[in-house]
């Protein structure tokens, strides 16, 4: 082979070469993107109807891959994740893309059970969270659908307001997102008193609301409207719109509010 012929051949097999090491590293980085990883800190409220799967379904029917996990243990409260070896184990577990934390449902409604209960625990899970590697998200959740009376809150929208008035303050201090499930309760509410969001006991969320939860996690995670995804856990398709709706504008229409930084 003469050596002008050597030399083409040679330039063809180092093209081909590069061209295969950009299409890996491309590969790569599009599989490293691929999924979502995010891990569910909590209680009954991610655990009832299963919201983490209800979410990955829902992501799913969006082209989006996510894995779910969570650590949630009925009545359980920030400060007992933050001495739980086991929810501090899940945390370092994996490389998480978020780690959700919820609070239990009454303490963020009162000024001095947030100030004194939940916010040290979520500065101190926020903390190992980022040293995780994660990004941290706050679970705003809903209010009792009659109130709490005993702390002066007498109806449904007193409690919510105080509510997102908790998560919100510790977003702020913290920097870190809100996914506003329970202000797009509070809309549901204003715009479509015939919803029911609830169990019977008032409390916890019934198939509708799990469904609402995890159309605004959609929203808030993916910074894209749930609206006409196929996945409707079991409602009625004019029902699982009107759902998607809400969670959209209630997201979409203020991400600063909720100091939501989408990840791509």
């Amino acid at each position: 082979m003469s050596t002008m012929k050597r030399f083409s051949v040679f330039c063809i097999l180092l093209l081909v070469c590069c061209q295969s090491s950009r299409n890996q590293d491309f590969n790569e980085g599009q599989n490293s993107r691929a999924t979502f990883h995010i891990l569910f800190v909590g209680n009954s409220y991610i655990y009832i109807n299963d919201l983490p799967n209800t979410f990955a379904a829902l992501a799913n029917s969006g082209n989006h891959k996510v894995e779910t996990s969570a650590v949630a243990n009925g009545g359980w409260t920030l400060a007992d994740h933050l001495n739980s070896i086991e929810t501090l184990d899940s945390i370092n577990s994996k490389k998480w893309d978020y780690v959700v934390l919820q609070e239990q449902s009454e303490i963020p409604s009162v000024e001095p059970l947030r100030t004194m209960v939940m916010y040290p625990a979520a500065r101190s899970l926020v903390e190992k969270i980022r040293e995780a590697g994660a990004t941290p998200l706050f679970f705003l959740t809903w209010a009792h659908r009659d109130g709490w009376a005993q702390r002066g809150m007498a109806d449904y929208k007193s409690m919510q307001l105080e509510i997102n008035r908790g998560y919100l303050e510790i977003s702020r201090e913290l920097n870190e997102g809100v996914v506003p499930v329970g202000y797009a309760w509070m809309k549901a509410r204003e715009n479509h008193p015939e919803m029911d969001l609830w169990r019977s006991d008032g409390s916890h969320p019934n198939e509708r609301g799990t469904y609402l939860a995890a159309c605004v996690f959609y929203a808030a995670i993916f910074g894209e409207s749930p609206e006409g995804l196929s996945y409707r856990s079991g409602l009625l398709k004019e029902e699982g719109e009107q759902i998607q709706q809400i969670a959209a504008d209630a997201v979409l229409n203020d991400l600063d509010q909720w100091n939501l930084n989408v990840k791509k």
